[in-house]
């Protein structure tokens, strides 16, 4: 659990909110822009990863993220993992750390940045 990643978050941008909470000792709750999703943290190599779990969706549906914490923790840098590289289909975290290791420096391996500025 990172403890400075927790709090209320606005898009560089000011169209998008994050808001994430603790939920227990390795499991986020994060609310996106009116969505709820469940987020599970592991470090792969020297990437900062989750697994986020849409609540909202019938087959709660799995997305994989990228995630970088300025020095300073006011600034978080999100990209997504291409799901073309990583199914969404992929459940097993064994699988998934397997394809992740695999295409470290496989340029489509990671989506757009999106950058947020903590509130509080």
């Amino acid at each position: 659990m990172q403890e400075r990643l927790l709090g209320d978050w606005t898009s560089a941008d000011g169209q998008e909110k994050l808001k994430l909470r603790r939920f227990d000792d390795s499991t986020y709750i994060v609310y996106y822009d009116g969505d709820l999703f469940r987020a599970y943290h592991s470090d792969i190599g020297d990437m900062a990863f989750a697994s986020v779990q849409d609540l909202n969706s019938r087959d709660r549906m799995y997305a994989y993220i990228i995630w970088k914490l300025s020095d300073d923790g006011k600034s978080l840098r999100l990209r997504n993992i291409n799901d073309k590289v990583v199914p969404k289909e992929t459940k097993d975290s064994a699988t998934v750390v397997a394809l992740l290791t695999k295409n470290a420096s496989n340029p489509e391996l990671l989506g757009e940045e999106i950058e947020f500025r903590k509130e509080k």
